[in-house]
């Protein structure tokens, strides 16, 4: 896959650790990210929109991709499908922008094995365990066995954190997203990313 030299940016971390709401500010206010949208076997949740938020597809459609070899990272969480296509990857990168992967842990380390120093991965933690549930319950769109599930997997999701090369605790949104833009800053400044030294 044809990076056109840019990079991915990859930001996960548990689910209610706030990772999707670190992205909306920063993809209104910097025109060089590009948000992949990620395709999902899951029905939509209230307000969400298609090719927007996601694809909805079924799991039909979605094995047939996935055996087709259409997408960049797929894994099953908390039992529905989700997957990075290639296509929507590429669309952003061509164009000369960043692609910004808002995807679960396990993508992510699938991601960072596959594309190594061309992802900047950044892990979000949320605050507390207490937090996490808090806002898992907030959402008031989960039964307590999927919350339950959400918060068990959370503790395991965040074993693997040692994997990404950035961490950031959402304890803050404000102060978080300032911290996501000083990484991003940090990667484009990297001496790997210039055609060459600025004067020689």
């Amino acid at each position: 896959m044809d990076l056109g030299g840019s990079f991915l940016l990859l930001v996960t971390g548990p689910s209610g650790a706030g990772k999707t709401s670190l992205y909306e500010g920063l993809l209104a206010e910097d025109e060089r990210l590009g948000f992949s949208v990620s395709c999902t076997t899951r029905a939509p949740r209230r307000g969400e929109v298609e090719g927007r938020d996601y694809y909805f597809i079924t799991r039909e459609d979605f094995e047939r991709r996935r055996d087709s070899g259409d997408f960049v990272e797929w894994a099953e969480v908390h039992g529905n499908l989700y997957g990075t296509l290639i296509a929507e990857v590429e669309r952003v990168a061509q164009s000369g922008g960043i692609p910004a992967l808002d995807i679960d842990v396990q993508g992510g380390v699938q991601v960072i094995s596959r594309f190594q120093d061309d992802v900047c991965s950044i892990f979000v933690f949320p605050p507390s365990w207490e937090v996490l549930e808090q806002r898992l319950r907030g959402r008031g769109t989960d039964d307590e066995e999927a919350v339950a599930r959400r918060l068990a997997n959370a503790r395991h999701e965040t074993s693997q954190a040692g994997v990404y090369r950035y961490w950031i605790v959402n304890d803050d949104l404000g102060r978080a997203q300032d911290d996501l833009r000083a990484v991003i800053r940090a990667e484009t400044l990297r001496s790997r990313r210039a055609p060459g030294p600025p004067i020689s």
